[in-house]
């Protein structure tokens, strides 16, 4: 190179200083301009015209350099980002900001994929003004846009609305129109195999041509966020891995947890079987394992243990649960059904937890297991105990005379006191061939207290400890309905009077079989009474016949009103009977007026009740009379 001329020195060391401060374009020309203004020779203004193209090629390459530099400082700081940050927004956001700011355009954003919907959507934008931009959607293929999404290649163009490339359709077209949108270029965001996953874009609002250079840098940006994306999706991938597996470890422990406690559960009740406990045993072990309180009902819903007010709807909550064969729920309690086989032996209820989770309920539904074993065993026993005892019962029925002492001696063995006071109940079915349901009816009616039953001729008999909780009449009446739900047969029940010792209860039996067979002549069948609750036909059955106790019955009104007044009703009516119920010659023979014999019988209907008259009850009201006068003198 030739050295410069002595005159271009100043103007080279100004295109010096102008390189050295990064002036704009335009001053670099000002240095030729200004010589020609001096009046440099030719050879000088040669001189600095070449010198000043070489500066503008050092000054072009020199912000090139920059601009790299800048590039590559951007793309630093998005690797740093993705090192740093978890927060997936913010790192699409800083990428789509950084974008906008190194080509200089007016917007950037960045669209994602939507596979439920089959399109995709704005995930983020920078710069964006246009609330109908911002929610714009684009179709597989659609848009340039849709098509960078089809092709796996970067597009740009520097007037999209005129571009011919592209599938325009209206929603989009609008929405460009409505942010403002020229010049638009879009690169693809790949994964490994060419997946793309969105697509970044920038844009301005004047025409532009993208240089190849800066399709490169969007393109440097948009692996990035596909990275991010995908980093992101591997972490969401690996949450939700460990997610499952706590909540696997979690049910595994819940189940470790409930099969411990099942275990544990089940050896209580095996040594509580095992020690001879009884069913109230069983039910306040299984309260405590629950936390709750239980209670045991028979197979007719009367209670054994526990609390004795069962949930409404109790039998349909027993028969539905027996229908699924677990445990069911009715209002705050569950309801289990015991059963042996398909006979249903009865009912746990479970008060007090509303919520059972699976492990306690069928720790629940075990102890209905638990239970149905003991009541089997019970039964067992009880039949064994009933058998036997029920031979000695039929001895006593056949030859009470034969050993009195003998059968009293034997009968305390068995753990039955025959000198103590018993009721003789004797129970026919309406079917003759019901007598062996009946048979074991009666076994089930007496379970668990201290009677006997037997078989006896056509008959099936019943020996109940009087308790004095209930009259003869009374507990012939409870038996009958029992006995018949049991069976499901209408039985007739008689009783004798309580009675004590081989012979009086023997008789006491003839009586009660006298009363079976006075309510089916009454066409009664299918009731319970006794001899007393037959008026003067008990009378005439009984054993004994029991005068004083027909008498109080039928006439204890009037008896009892005499003796607090001191009247007269009971002579009134025996002269109003005795006179053929002529009120004329009662008042002659009670020698009163007739209207005080008018007023006496009133009050006698008042007392009685207005059928006194009437001839059956007449006939039992003269038959007391009559008796009543014979026991006074």
């Amino acid at each position: 190179m030739n050295d410069p001329l002595p005159g271009a020195a100043p103007a080279l060391r100004r295109l010096l200083d102008l390189l050295a401060s990064g002036a704009a374009t335009e001053d670099f020309a000002d240095v030729l301009a200004e010589a020609r203004r001096q009046g440099a020779p030719a050879a000088v203004l040669t001189e600095i015209d070449d010198a000043t193209w070489t500066a503008l090629r050092v000054h072009r390459t020199l912000r090139q350099h920059r601009r790299r530099e800048a590039e590559l400082t951007a793309l630093f700081d998005t690797a740093g980002d993705l090192a740093a940050s978890r927060d997936l927004d913010a790192v699409l956001q800083a990428i789509v900001r950084r974008a906008r700011l190194l080509l200089g355009t007016d917007t950037a954003y960045l669209t994602l994929p939507d596979e439920t919907a089959g399109d995709t959507y704005m995930r983020v934008t920078d710069g964006s003004v246009s609330e109908l931009f911002q929610n714009l959607r684009l179709s597989l293929g659609d848009g340039l846009g849709g098509l960078v999404a089809q092709t796996a290649r970067p597009y740009a163009t520097p007037d999209y609305r005129t571009d011919a490339r592209f599938h325009h359709t209206g929603h989009i077209d609008a929405g460009v129109l409505d942010e403002g949108l020229i010049a638009i270029i879009g690169v693809p965001l790949l994964l490994g195999g060419g997946q793309v996953i969105g697509v970044l874009f920038a844009a301005d609002r004047t025409p532009r041509a993208f240089s190849p250079d800066e399709v490169a840098l969007l393109c440097s940006l948009a692996a990035h966020a596909a990275i991010a994306l995908d980093t992101a999706k591997a972490l969401a991938d690996t949450r939700a891995a460990l997610d499952g597996l706590n909540s696997a470890n979690a049910v595994i422990r819940a189940h470790s947890a409930a099969v411990q406690r099942a275990e544990k559960a089940h050896d209580r009740l095996t040594d509580l079987v095992l020690r001879g406990a009884e069913v109230p045993d069983v039910a306040a072990e299984v309260a405590a394992l629950l936390g709750g309180e239980i209670a045991v009902h028979d197979a007719e819903g009367n209670t054994l243990s526990g609390p004795a007010a069962g949930p409404q709807g109790l039998t349909e909550a027993v028969a539905a649960s027996r229908a699924e064969g677990r445990a069911v729920r009715r209002g705050d309690a569950w309801v289990c059904v015991v059963l042996a086989g398909q006979e249903p032996l009865g009912s746990l209820v479970l008060h007090g937890r509303p919520g059972l989770d699976d492990a306690d309920r069928r720790l629940f539904e075990r102890a209905g297991v638990v239970t149905a074993l003991l009541l089997l065993l019970r039964r067992s026993v009880a039949e064994t105990e009933n058998r036997v005892r029920g031979e000695l019962l039929a001895d006593l029925l056949t030859a009470p005379d034969r050993d009195p002492a003998g059968l009293v001696a034997r009968g305390r063995r068995l753990g039955v006191d025959l000198g103590r006071p018993h009721l003789v109940l004797v129970a026919e079915a309406a079917d003759p061939a019901g007598r062996g349901r009946l048979a074991g009816a009666a076994g089930r009616y007496l379970f668990g207290s201290r009677g006997v039953s037997a078989e006896h001729g056509e008959s099936v008999v019943l020996l109940l400890p009087d308790d004095g909780s209930a009259t003869p009449g009374e507990a012939a009446e409870q038996a009958a309905d029992r006995l018949a739900r049991l069976t499901g047969l209408p039985v007739t029940v008689g009783a004798g009077r309580s009675a004590a010792g081989p012979l009086a209860l023997a008789a006491a039996h003839a009586e009660g079989l006298r009363c079976v067979r006075a309510l089916r002549v009454l066409g009664r069948g299918g009731d319970g009474a006794s001899a007393e609750a037959l008026g003067f036909l008990g009378v005439l059955l009984g054993d004994g016949h029991h005068v004083d106790g027909f008498v109080g019955t039928t006439l204890g009104p009037l008896l009892d009103y005499d003796a607090r007044r001191g009247t007269e009703l009971v002579r009134t009516l025996r002269a109003y009977f005795d006179c053929g119920g002529s009120l004329t010659r009662a008042k002659d023979e009670l020698h009163v007026h007739v209207n005080t014999v008018v007023q006496r019988l009133d009050r006698v209907e008042a007392l009685l009740g207005r059928d006194w008259s009437h001839p059956e009850r007449s006939l039992e009201l003269q038959l007391a009379l009559r008796l009543q006068l014979l026991s006074d003198t």
